[in-house]
């Protein structure tokens, strides 16, 4: 743990290697992270929802709603890297899409809900790829070229990631 409150686990540490035990353990980050999440956020009433996570952060609402836009986006990256050549993927403002009206307001609950359904596809999908497909690349504009492998591997981490901000919130705050 850290005490850098944008970091709760550390910044992301991108591997060069990756392994059949790795993968597995980053499979199983991602499939874990929708009940992880709901699991941090359970209880809280809606003021609790709407204070940011760290000073100048993203409320807990904002958080919660980046993760589902996030991971549908790296899902629909994922399928675009298995059914095209190294397709160049569109970046997207995050910072902008969490201050959008749906981000800033709506109830957390269709987030998780579609962040349950979404993650239970795509582990699925991940689990049914070759060992070949795991080297599969993306280009990223801002990026370069990205694998399936380090795409798994980041958002196992992201997952993570924002989890602990709840949860270091909570315990901050004695919630």
């Amino acid at each position: 743990m850290t005490t850098d409150l944008r970091y709760p686990i550390g910044r992301l540490e991108r591997p060069t290697a990756f392994s059949d035990t790795s993968r597995s353990a980053a499979v199983a980050a991602i499939a874990s992270t929708p009940a992880a999440l709901r699991r941090s956020v359970h209880g809280l009433n809606n003021s609790q929802i709407d204070t940011p996570y760290r000073p100048e952060g993203w409320t807990v609402r904002q958080l919660v709603h980046h993760l589902a836009d996030s991971h549908l986006n790296a899902y629909v990256r994922t399928r675009l890297a298995l059914t095209e050549d190294n397709p160049t993927i569109k970046p997207y403002d995050e910072t902008l899409w969490a201050e959008l009206a749906d981000a800033k307001a709506a109830p957390i609950e269709s987030s998780l809900q579609m962040l349950e359904s979404m993650h239970e596809r795509w582990v699925l999908l991940i689990n049914s790829m070759e060992p070949a497909h795991f080297s599969r690349t993306m280009n990223h504009p801002e990026r370069g070229p990205m694998t399936l492998d380090l795409t798994i591997e980041t958002y196992a981490w992201h997952g993570k990631h924002h989890v602990a901000h709840v949860t270091a919130l909570r315990k901050r705050e004695g919630w």
